[in-house]
């Protein structure tokens, strides 16, 4: 019952705190604007996998969770392939499909399924088909933990709640698995890397970028500018006001040219 903003105000007097860095993604940003907006001295670093904050190219963690999950998919071609088999590897992305997307991508999945497009099992199971009939005897789907069919797209947010709460399936891969097992004929086998995204080693990547970010929020803190997020965009730090960041989502465009690129080559998104 506590009034956690007054709590993090009094403890940043009784500390003489001269400002607050913080890093997280999207909840962070919108406790760190009330803290701001309170009169706190406060500086934000963009940091989640899920690369879903606004204001910035790119978060530090995405890339890494970028390489594990990939890694992932590396690692089930080999049994996929050797055993004739559909296999979906789950991957993190409750709201946003940026991760699903680039590991989907890197590790040369078949399928891709992302919150953003919801997908028709029909058309999961036609681009499975096309494999077999092209004599490719195995197919790999990334599917985002957030991925909804057409037909659920269409309910109210509470009659979905409800729906997945009554869900007899761990998650959705399991509920597609099911599916595909029945119109197809085939074996399909779920494998969920979980928090191994979130953990682990940093890339190099995201090493050289957290670095510069750091260095950026010092010196962001040494000109006296506070109440902004330190972003990377065009390759260049920038001071991004907390407003245009705290309660905002970036989503994957469906018609971006990522996703056009990806199915020009033959990926499908169950569209």
């Amino acid at each position: 019952g506590k009034d956690k903003v007054e709590a993090m105000k009094h403890t940043y007097k009784e500390l003489g705190l001269d400002c607050l860095v913080i890093l997280g993604g999207n909840g962070t940003h919108k406790t760190a604007n009330l803290l701001y907006k309170e009169g706190l001295n406060v500086v934000t670093l963009p940091k989640t996998i899920d690369n879903d904050l606004v204001g910035t190219d790119v978060s530090f963690g995405f890339q890494s969770a970028v390489d594990i999950a990939t890694n992932t998919i590396d690692c089930i071609h080999t049994t996929a392939a050797s055993h004739s088999r559909v296999f979906i590897v789950e991957l993190m992305g409750h709201k946003t499909g940026w991760l699903t997307l680039h590991a989907g991508i890197a590790g040369g999945s078949d399928v891709i399924l992302i919150p953003e497009i919801p997908y028709d099992l029909d058309k999961v199971v036609e681009a499975i088909n096309k494999r077999i009939n092209d004599k490719k005897h195995f197919t790999i789907l990334a599917v985002a933990e957030g991925a909804i069919s057409k037909d659920d797209a269409q309910l109210t947010k509470k009659q979905y709640k409800a729906k997945v709460a009554s869900r007899r399936y761990p998650s959705v891969s399991y509920e597609i698995a099911d599916q595909i097992q029945e119109k197809c004929g085939v074996e399909v086998r779920v494998a969920v890397p979980g928090h191994t995204q979130r953990g682990g080693s940093p890339c190099p990547y995201d090493r050289v970028l957290c670095t510069r970010l750091g260095s950026a929020a010092a010196k962001a803190i040494m000109d006296g500018k506070f109440g902004c997020m330190i972003a990377m965009i065009n390759n260049k730090t920038k001071c991004v006001p907390l407003g245009e960041v705290a309660g905002k989502l970036k989503t994957v465009d469906p018609d971006s040219q990522m996703i056009q690129e990806a199915k020009r080559i033959g990926i499908s998104f169950g569209d």
